[in-house]
């Protein structure tokens, strides 16, 4: 898929917000709660334009019964995707505007998440630096994997950061 990478737009929290009601009209009483996530959720950063979202759930096994009620209102459904206790959909196909991850809660990935997220969202000359070494990759890579692969290590980088300083909060 062709990278397609954008400035900040205020209307993705509404797209969030959309697409949680959404959810919530399917999975109803097995939702906890919502997240938005990933650099979509961060006001001034370049993201492509794919809402990442994560919905925690009670019970991650009875998720699978909505799969025919997804794939009927749009969704890709991709399983766990490489991630343990995940379920992952897409929406939008090529041009696609939604990552929903559900998780069950207690599951070590929201954490992470969240921390990433919050970290990203008070310090922001880290997100700054994130945002123009994004711009870097897309200018270089023009396929999405690729891109997701090249900024992998500089991630993990800033995750190891965010982890230390959410433990210095405690």
């Amino acid at each position: 898929m062709k990278i397609r990478l954008s400035s900040y737009k205020e209307s993705w929290k509404s797209l969030y917000q959309n697409e949680c009601k959404n959810l919530e009209g399917i999975l109803g009483d097995l939702i906890i709660q919502f997240e938005h996530f990933g650099s979509t959720s961060i006001e001034g950063m370049k993201a492509k334009p794919v809402i990442d979202m994560m919905v925690i759930v009670r019970d991650i096994q009875k998720v699978d019964q909505f799969n025919s009620l997804f794939i009927n209102l749009g969704y890709e459904v991709a399983g766990e995707w490489g991630i343990s206790g995940r379920r992952l959909l897409r929406k939008g196909g090529e041009n696609r505007t939604h990552h929903i991850h559900i998780y069950e809660q207690g599951n070590k990935e929201i954490e992470r998440h969240i921390i990433f997220r919050d970290y990203l969202r008070v310090n922001e000359k880290v997100a700054q630096e994130y945002s123009h070494y994004k711009e870097m990759l897309a200018s270089k890579y023009h396929d999405t994997r690729e891109y997701s692969k090249a900024k992998k290590d500089y991630v993990r980088n800033i995750e190891k950061e965010a982890l230390m300083w959410f433990d210095n909060l405690k």
